[in-house]
């Protein structure tokens, strides 16, 4: 029975996995959609050819005669070319800068960090691991020394407590040290199974920064080269494509292994906590069996 309970809660964790590996794609692909179609509608880089070459023909009017006026026509359009440069779209800029690669990347991190998260956060609950009111009802019970039932409301239970106390109460013929053995067997492997899924959040904290400080590298080059190619009067929009792909790779790095490492760190010492809740209150209640011998052959 202890299998095929394992069994299927193994292939309900993979249920969920499926599922959240299916989410995380279909946001991938909107998100590159949606980027993508941003990229067409705004090319902030393009500014070479952009409305401050429509303010020039404004100086030979100020040549012709009419003083201030023209002046402050120029002095108009030229304002109204630089306030449409900066009114340009932030994100747009961004993508532009990190190319198809790292948006792919950054956003399949980002996404596999808010989905770990909500998973970690999900199954790192009391009423998960070690749930109160099953608790007090198993301590009734064994006050009442009702053990058959204490076992069935264990075993019905699909907490880590209630996994502990059950594998505990259906050793309990063969020993108490039998018993006690099997129940610590479970609780570790229990627990090396939450630790293992809390992993990757540690895994993106850590893989984050090392991909930002690789797209700060590629970026640099890139700045390098157009500074070679364009000997003493290098293209100014190549070295600002160069620098804005080191400095936004950075940025993504940075703000994606932040959330991961302080929600690992949060969420590992969650675990701990319930982790000994659990070693307590199964120790407490399989203590008052500690009489009992293994059976004499």
């Amino acid at each position: 029975m202890i299998v095929v309970e394992r069994t299927l809660e193994s292939l309900r964790i993979q249920k969920r996995v499926g599922a959240l590996v299916a989410f995380v794609a279909f946001c991938v692909v909107a998100f590159a959609l949606s980027s993508s179609s941003a990229r067409a509608q705004d090319d902030l880089f393009n500014f070479d050819e952009g409305e401050p070459a429509a303010a020039a023909p404004a100086e030979p009017a100020a040549d012709a005669g009419d003083g201030a006026a023209p002046d402050a026509g120029a002095t108009a359009g030229a304002s109204g070319g630089e306030e449409q440069v900066k009114s340009q779209n932030y994100l747009s800029w961004m993508f532009h800068a990190l190319g198809w690669f790292f948006t792919l990347v950054f956003s399949l991190l980002s996404l596999s960090m808010v989905a770990l998260i909500v998973m970690n956060i999900v199954s790192l609950r009391r009423s998960v691991i070690c749930p109160e009111e099953l608790t007090q009802q198993f301590g009734e019970l064994l006050d009442e020394n009702k053990f058959q039932e204490a076992y069935e409301l264990a075993k019905d239970d699909e907490s880590l407590l209630g996994k502990v106390l059950s594998t505990g109460l259906s050793r309990m013929p063969s020993g108490f040290e039998k018993a006690t053995q099997a129940m610590q067997d479970v609780e570790q492997e229990e627990a090396m199974r939450l630790e293992h899924q809390l992993g990757y959040l540690a895994l993106i904290g850590n893989l984050a920064p090392m991909i930002g400080l690789f797209g700060t590298v590629v970026g640099m080059i890139a700045s390098f080269q157009a500074i070679a190619a364009g000997g003493a009067a290098p293209s100014p929009q190549k070295l600002a494509e160069g620098i804005a792909t080191a400095l936004f790779t950075t940025e993504l790095g940075l703000a994606i292994a932040l959330p991961a490492l302080a929600a690992f760190d949060i969420l590992k010492n969650r675990l701990a906590r319930f982790i000994l809740d659990v070693s307590v209150v199964s120790d407490n209640y399989m203590g008052r069996f500690s009489n009992v011998e293994a059976p004499k052959n």
